[in-house]
Parts: C-alpha cells; sequence; structure tokens
C-alpha cells in the first residue's frame, strides 16, 4: 500500500572534491548534452580532507502535532584557500520556512522573510548579474530541496541552520515523521533528537530507517511515557563507518518516526493556551458509512500506453475492495460519454465482476470532454439520492482521473468550474486525480476545493498502480458526513473551519480560533455529524489546563505552539478561498494570508525570504531569494540524478530539460519531456531570408538565422534552404556572436577574435565559453545561463547540388524567462496539446491524427526527423508528430511575423 508522507526531512553538508562522486561541486560543473548525464570537471586541487563537516544535528520538536524542525551543520575549512561550501535540505512541501541563518566568522547572516512583489526585484537583479537567484527547487514527490553555498576562507568556519514548521495530518491511523539524512561522509558529530509531546497520551510509537544495521538499531534511545517521548540516534564516527577500514558511512537514507494518540473524548480534544484554543476530531470506533461512489476515467489518447495499463489494474484493485454496501458506476471519457451503466450498482460479487470485465475493455481513444464526464456523474448520483429511502444514507463521491486539459465539448476551463460547482450544489464530493504534468493542475485542485474534495497529483511512473489504489484507501471508508463544530458566538472568533463534508477512517480534522476573552478558562463546543444511522451530535466542555503543572519540562513547548498552529491553518485556508472565491473574496484573502505570512515569518507562495551572503574577495555580497513552490511550478524526474549531481543553477520549474533544436531543410523540433513526445514542423521560403529563433527581453539573449539554398536546382523542383549563418547576441554582457559554416566570429564590447571550424579549441571569457570540435560543432556557454550547440554539416565539395549548413541546439531552455519567443523561443516554456486516434495516412507508414493545439484543430503526421548530436554523418531518429504548413497553428502567427531585416537585429 502506498502511504503518503506526512513529515519530511533531509540534511546534506557538501564539500568539493576532484573526482566523480562529490556533492558539492566547482562552479564549472558541465552537463553532457548528448545523453544527460553529468560529469564533473576538476576547478582545482582540493583535497577532501580539507573540509572537515563537524556536526549535524536535527532536532524535530512536536507539540500536538505540531512540529518544529530546526536543522544545524557546521564545517571547517582546513586548507589553505578558500572553498565554496553547499547547505541542502530536504523538507515537505507542506511547510512553511520560518528561518534560516549563517555563522561566519562570528558574524551571523539572518534570511528575512518579505512580500515576493517586494523580494521580486533583488530577484530580477540577482537573474540579470548572472547570479543563482532560486534556493528552493523540487526534491521528489512531496519535497523540496533548500540549497545555499557560501565561500568560506582558509581555515574558515561556517554554521548554517534552517527552520521550518508543518501541522502532521494524521493518515491511515498514524502520524508519520520522516528525517532523511545524507551526510555522504563521516560526521563528528552526528545526531538525531526528537522530542514528542501530546497532552491526549501517546498510544504507540515505532521507529525505523532505511539504513539499520544489527548494529546501527540499539543506538536509538527511546524513552516513552504518558504523554511525551524522547528520541535520539547519535552514532559515533566509528560505528558510521560501512566497515572498520573504511571511509565511507552507513548513514544514508530516511529515518522514521511514526505515532498515533489516544482518544478517550468523543467530542474531541481541545487546548487553550494563552488566547488560542485548537480542536482535534478524530472520534473512535465509528462505523463506516456506505458511499456512492462514480469513478470517472479519462481514456483520451494521451492516457494511451502505459498510463491506461496502469489505470485498469488500478481498477481491478479498487473495485475488489469495495464493500457489499457501497453502490457504484464507471464511466469513461474522451470525446464521447461512455457509461458502464446508466444509474448505479450495488458492490455485489457478481456486478463487481461485472465492472470488472468492461474495465478490461477500455482504451484509449479521441479527445478529452472533461465538462460533459462530470456532468453525467452529478446526474447519475443525484438519482440514486432521490430514489434512495430515507433510511438509506450513503455518501456520495465522484473521482475523476485525467491527464490533460479539456478539448472537447466546453473547453473553458473556470467555466467548467462553474458548471461542476452548480450541477454539484455542495451535495456530493469531487476527489480530482491529475496524471503527469501535461495537465493543468491548478484547474483540478480549485475545482475538487469547490466541492468538498481534493486533488492529487500522480507521478508517471512505475508505482503509478499503488498511487491510485493508495489515494482511493485515504477516500474509501468514510465515517461522517456534514461534520459542524459549534462554539459560542460571544466565545471566539478567526476559526479555521466549521463545517467539513466528510470524516474518513484514519484521518483527523482540525480547528482552530481565537478567544475573544485571553483570560478565558472554559467553553461549550458541540459537533454533529450525519452518521450511519442518525444525525450524531457530542457535546463537551473545553477547559485551559496549567501547562507548566501538568508538564513542567517547558522545551516540548516552543513558544504559544497554539497560536503558531492557528496562523499556519488560517493562512493554508486563506491560500485556498483566493484560489476559488469571488475576486473580491481573493483579494481579501489573498491580503489577509499575506499579513499573517509577514507577522509570523513563513514563506508562503505569497512571501519570499531574502538571504543575504557575507562579501568576499572573489564575490561580492549576493542576495538570494528562496520561494514557496506551487504545485503547478513543480517538476519532478522520477528517476534521481547521479550523485554527483548539484546543480549549478537552481530553478523553479524544472524536468529533465527539453532540447529544441532546427537542422537540416530546417527541420524544426520542440521536445516535450513531460509527454515523451515531440513535435516538427518545416519552413520554406527564399535562401537568404533570416528568421528570429530566440529573442527573451528580460535576459537579452537574441539568435537569428540566416537560410541558404542548394547550389543547383533541376528545373520543376523544389528548393530547399538550409541554415547557414547564426547571429548571437547577448546585449547585457555586450556580445555578438556570427556562426557560418565558413568561420566564428566573436564581438564582445567593441574587442573581435575570429576561429575556424579547422581549430580544435577552447577558450573561456568573463562571459561566455566556447567549445570548437574540429569540422564538427561548437558549444556556446553564457554566464550561469544557457548553452547553445551549433553543429557543422559537412558536404563534399564537389557536390553538384548540395553545400555545408548548420543546425542550432539548445540546451537549459528553462533557464529563459516567460517571456522568450521566436520560432524556437515561444517552446521554451512548453506547449499544451493533445492528439485522437490514429487514422491512415498518404503514406501507410506514417499515419495521421487530429492534434489540438492553442485553441486549434490540425490534422498532424506520425513521423520522424534527426538528432544529429551524437553522429553528425547520419543522425539518429527521434519520433514526432509533424505539423504541416509552416507549423501554421503550432506557431503564434505566421511564418512571416518571424523574418528580421539584419543577422545582428534584435527587434
Amino acid at each position: 500500500m502506498w502511504t503518503p508522507t506526512l513529515l519530511c526531512v533531509s540534511v546534506l553538508l557538501c564539500i568539493p572534491l576532484e573526482s566523480y562522486g562529490a556533492f558539492i561541486v566547482p562552479s564549472d560543473l558541465q552537463q553532457d548534452s548528448d545523453d544527460h548525464i553529468y560529469k564533473l570537471v576538476k576547478k582545482r586541487s582540493v583535497n577532501s580532507a580539507q573540509i572537515e563537516v563537524q556536526s549535524v544535528k536535527i532536532y524535530c520538536k512536536v507539540a500536538s502535532r505540531f512540529a518544529h524542525t530546526v536543522m544545524t551543520s557546521t564545517a571547517l575549512n582546513k586548507a589553505n584557500v578558500s572553498q565554496e561550501v553547499f547547505f541542502e535540505v530536504d523538507l515537505p512541501k507542506t511547510a512553511f520556512i520560518t528561518n534560516f541563518s549563517m555563522e561566519i566568522e562570528g558574524k551571523t547572516y539572518v534570511g528575512e522573510v518579505k512580500e515576493k512583489e517586494k523580494a521580486k526585484k533583488q530577484y530580477e537583479k540577482a537573474v540579470s548579474t548572472g547570479q543563482t537567484a532560486g534556493l528552493v527547487k523540487v526534491s521528489g514527490r512531496k519535497m523540496e530541496k533548500f540549497s545555499v553555498s557560501v565561500n568560506i576562507a582558509a581555515n574558515g568556519k561556517v554554521t548554517f541552520t534552517l527552520t521550518y514548521e508543518e501541522l502532521l495530518q494524521r493518515q491511515f491511523g498514524q502520524y508519520e515523521i520522516m528525517i532523511r539524512v545524507k551526510p555522504k561522509q563521516l560526521v563528528q558529530h552526528f545526531e538525531i533528537v526528537a522530542d514528542i509531546y501530546e497532552p491526549q497520551g501517546i498510544m504507540f510509537l515505532d521507529t525505523s530507517a532505511t539504513f539499520f544495521t544489527n548494529e546501527l538499531l540499539p543506538l536509538v534511545e527511546k524513552t516513552v511515557t504518558d504523554k511525551k517521548a524522547h528520541l535520539s540516534f547519535s552514532p559515533t564516527l566509528e560505528q558510521q563507518k560501512k566497515c572498520p577500514d573504511c571511509d565511507g558511512t552507513q548513514i544514508d537514507g530516511d529515518f522514521f518516526i511514526k505515532y498515533d494518540v489516544n482518544r478517550a473524548k468523543d467530542h474531541g480534544d481541545i487546548q487553550i493556551v494563552n488566547g488560542y484554543f485548537v480542536h482535534f476530531f478524530a472520534p473512535a470506533n465509528l462505523p463506516r458509512l456506505p458511499k456512492n461512489v462514480m469513478f470517472v476515467i479519462d481514456v483520451s489518447t494521451s492516457m494511451g500506453g502505459k498510463k491506461i495499463q496502469q489505470t485498469r489494474e488500478a481498477l481491478l484493485t479498487i473495485l475488489d475492495d469495495l464493500y457489499e454496501g457501497d453502490n457504484f458506476g464507471l464511466i469513461t471519457f474522451d470525446s464521447v460519454i461512455e457509461a458502464w451503466r446508466p444509474s448505479l450498482s450495488k458492490a455485489t460479487p457478481e456486478n463487481v465482476n461485472a465492472a470488472k470485465a468492461f474495465v478490461q475493455t477500455i482504451y484509449a481513444r479521441g479527445w478529452t470532454n472533461i465538462n460533459d464526464a462530470l456532468l453525467r456523474a452529478v446526474n447519475i448520483l443525484e438519482e440514486a439520492e432521490t430514489t434512495k429511502a430515507a433510511q438509506d444514507r450513503h455518501a456520495p463521491m465522484i473521482i475523476l482521473l485525467t491527464d490533460g486539459d479539456p478539448t472537447k465539448g466546453e473547453r473553458n476551463q473556470a467555466k467548467i468550474q462553474d458548471n461542476v460547482r452548480s450541477a454539484i450544489g455542495g451535495n456530493m464530493s469531487l476527489f480530482c486525480l491529475g496524471f503527469g504534468y501535461s495537465l493543468n493542475y491548478n484547474f483540478l485542485d480549485v475545482m475538487a476545493k469547490q466541492n468538498d474534495g481534493l486533488a492529487r497529483r500522480i507521478y508517471e511512473a512505475s508505482d503509478a498502480t499503488l498511487q491510485l489504489q493508495g489515494f482511493y484507501d485515504e477516500v474509501s471508508s468514510p465515517l461522517l458526513s456534514d461534520v459542524n463544530f459549534h462554539y459560542p458566538d460571544n466565545t471566539v472568533n478567526s476559526l479555521t473551519g466549521s463545517y467539513f463534508k466528510q470524516l474518513f477512517n484514519g484521518s483527523e480534522i482540525v480547528v482552530a480560533g481565537r478567544l475573544n476573552d485571553i483570560e478565558m478558562n472554559d467553553f461549550p463546543v458541540e459537533v454533529s455529524a450525519q452518521g450511519l444511522k442518525d444525525e450524531l451530535v457530542l457535546k463537551g466542555q473545553a477547559s485551559a489546563q496549567k501547562w507548566d503543572t501538568i508538564f513542567p519540562d517547558q522545551d516540548y513547548i516552543f513558544g504559544d505552539f497554539t497560536e503558531r498552529l492557528w496562523a499556519y491553518l488560517t493562512i493554508q485556508k486563506l491560500l485556498d478561498k483566493k484560489d476559488k472565491g469571488t475576486p473580491e473574496e481573493k483579494a481579501n484573502a489573498t491580503a489577509e494570508a499575506l499579513e499573517l505570512s509577514l507577522k509570523y515569518n513563513f514563506v508562503t507562495p505569497l512571501t519570499s525570504m531574502v538571504v543575504t551572503k557575507p562579501e568576499t574577495e572573489e564575490k561580492p555580497e549576493e542576495a538570494f531569494i528562496a520561494d514557496k513552490l506551487t504545485e503547478d511550478q513543480r517538476r519532478v524526474v522520477d528517476t534521481p540524478l547521479p550523485a554527483a549531481y548539484i546543480p549549478p543553477q537552481i530553478s523553479y520549474q524544472y524536468t529533465r530539460p527539453a532540447v529544441n533544436w532546427v537542422d537540416g531543410d530546417p527541420h524544426f523540433i520542440i521536445e516535450c519531456p513531460e509527454k515523451n513526445d515531440a513535435l516538427c514542423f518545416n519552413i520554406n521560403d527564399e535562401p537568404g531570408t533570416i528568421f528570429n529563433l530566440v529573442r527573451d527581453p528580460l535576459t537579452g539573449i537574441v539568435v537569428n538565422g540566416q537560410t541558404i539554398g542548394d547550389k543547383k536546382v533541376d528545373p520543376g523542383s523544389k528548393r530547399n534552404t538550409y541554415f547557414g549563418r547564426f547571429g548571437i547576441i547577448h546585449e547585457k554582457f555586450g556580445i555578438r556572436l556570427f556562426v557560418s559554416t565558413q568561420e566564428i566570429i566573436v564581438s564582445e564590447h567593441g574587442k573581435q577574435a575570429k576561429h575556424l571550424w579547422s581549430d580544435n579549441t577552447s577558450t573561456k571569457g568573463v562571459n561566455m565559453d566556447l567549445k570548437i570540435t574540429k569540422d564538427r560543432s561548437l558549444t556556446v556557454t553564457l554566464r550561469n545561463s544557457v548553452k547553445f550547440v551549433i553543429i557543422l554539416h559537412k558536404v563534399w565539395k564537389k557536390h553538384p547540388y548540395h553545400q555545408d549548413y548548420l543546425g542550432f541546439y539548445t540546451l537549459d531552455s528553462h533557464l529563459f524567462s516567460q517571456r522568450v519567443h521566436g520560432l524556437l523561443g515561444q517552446f521554451y516554456n512548453g506547449v499544451q496539446f493533445e492528439v485522437s486516434e490514429l487514422f491512415p495516412g498518404e503514406d501507410v507508414d506514417k499515419p495521421d491524427a487530429i492534434m489540438f493545439v492553442k485553441g486549434h484543430s490540425l490534422k498532424v503526421t506520425r513521423g520522424w526527423q534527426k538528432d544529429f548530436r551524437k553522429d553528425v554523418k547520419n543522425g539518429e531518429n527521434v519520433p514526432c508528430w509533424f505539423i504541416h504548413n509552416n507549423g501554421t497553428g503550432l506557431i503564434d502567427g505566421i511564418l512571416t511575423n518571424y523574418i528580421v531585416s539584419g543577422i545582428f537585429k534584435t527587434v
């Protein structure tokens, strides 16, 4: 069973090494563009022993599920030269960073949380000067990686400290803390400490780790009493070693703490501290509520192959897990909406087997009509509600699985959300599962929240079947519906919530609020909900307790934790409201969430942490920005990168970088890594035409290309054209680079240098590096920015028709700004498209299909083009969807819009 991680922590302190396998790397780390394998290039001779990691300490304090985690690492530079040291931490994507500091030579540098718009100017300044501007990137499905580096003087010491906070969520009957530790070397003082205080009492507590051996397991010291637990894990240098004579460490993996609390009171547990209260509600021993569930499954073309196979496998298991008291239905949709049966069926063995037989027959075809599929599901559930007996209480829910945006029927996503919300009318829950990264996740997220559900991303990986089953397990056993929390109006205010559509088995509802009178010691509480047979009403009394009496050791309580927990939950609620309310509600929610984020020093989607690094002889003072990623900004590579890879530039949106290029006659190829596919088109014009390929007003980078034709064209034959000259401009660096089939000319601030293709050389400049591989390729690397590769295709000089020509390849295209454009540049930030079922084309080996892209319906042909980076002579076939007529419908505007008057024209 797939179990969601509730709290994830990783600490990594790294140093520069000469050999492959290091975790902190010199600034000239290079990426092999051919196969995306990262290689380490030696910068200077530094012995790894000259950086000494003196300590790595992770301290997690939990008070009433609210976790406060501090990670501290100290490193000493024992070398006689300055060195750069990196600090990296994996933290939960649902956590908020609250503090970061670096202590260097007795001086402390502290990050400052600011409004995102105010921090943006510093961010853009850092980008424009070539600095690394982002500190946070994606690190797996449920984590984000905080990363910062600093230059340490000879014999100098640095201490990094990062703090973040998060409310642990109960899932499958437990809370889980996962601490990821990967020091990658022996550490003088390594320690994990956790202190947990739960006033309700701790029911159970277990610890484990992926790296535990028979020798390491006894080193965990654990003390658990009624209401508190203390754990520590602190292996010595010798105990960390893989073997007595080895320098390698076996501390490499995940450390888990799992626990749950006692639940004696039916109305829940309420804690009052300094004018704030928190109410935990998860009553025990309730019978499960049967459900009416509609599964709405996308079977459009993009779901083909492994996705549809994994969906079938998951549905077969889910259908087996239905209870006989449940009613269920199945809808598949592409261009056509197909219901397995016109009404819900009882989950009898006979009906389940019939449904499984239907599931085995589904296959991918057509476009994506989300609107009509959901409305059909709502209609079927409504009919079941109107025909059921009064005592027949079922929890109605819809589970939608899709991998694409709407391309058929109603396509306006805001209109679809309005249609679905109006149809549901608050009478059922909608859960949206988004398969992969090609879809607009925010569309699903908002639609789910508008209808008392939630959205979840299903990652395209070998375990997608388990992910689908795991999500279903979370929501398959509702215990209560329409849960209402009642507190006297004159006693409390600023509630984080009072109504919840459903409570699921193994989960917990948490409500926090403020007291009107800070001196108030008690108030009545009532929780009402719909149970299996009757309405359930639970009453109780909230009473303040003397914290210093029941728990005198204040180390467990980090300040007024109930107030911070209230702020955390309130910000989460306001962030939801700003996505789904009216324009006025969105504006008010945004303003209030921003105010609380700044007041409590939380890095949220509305704020950024500005980190100022000290000025050194080698580098001026730098300002770095740590942002909070939204789900739509997250890009995850399921297969981990090689251990040596720490990117020299952190990107906010990152998958395997797309390599877009133009080569041949001229063939434009647009890689789409998230779909594992590509688009391609040709352009045809007269030789000598100059096209703008890339133009980015923010980075100042422009690339133009001029076409050449064949030497000779037979009467009645088509004239082939190729790119024979390129002009690359970087306005901010004052660089102009002219590349033809004969020569390469570099101009920088008026100074000029000339190279020939017969050279085999590398040159490093202040703002640009060039590498010429004789008669084969030119690699252009702009400082802390993008990389281009230009391929030279040499033709026999006496060939009667053809002549030498060039191919242009863009690497690291994700480093351009959102405003980049041009024939190639407009695709650097991705392109959304969907392809219908194949049908025979003019060529029997190249089927046609209909593509929906940028609001156009285009006939496209399945074919292939060449990637010549590995083999200049023969190239490597790349399958792609070919768009006809000079890319019309795929490119913005028409081809002539991209013609410029000069090779160095920037407008």
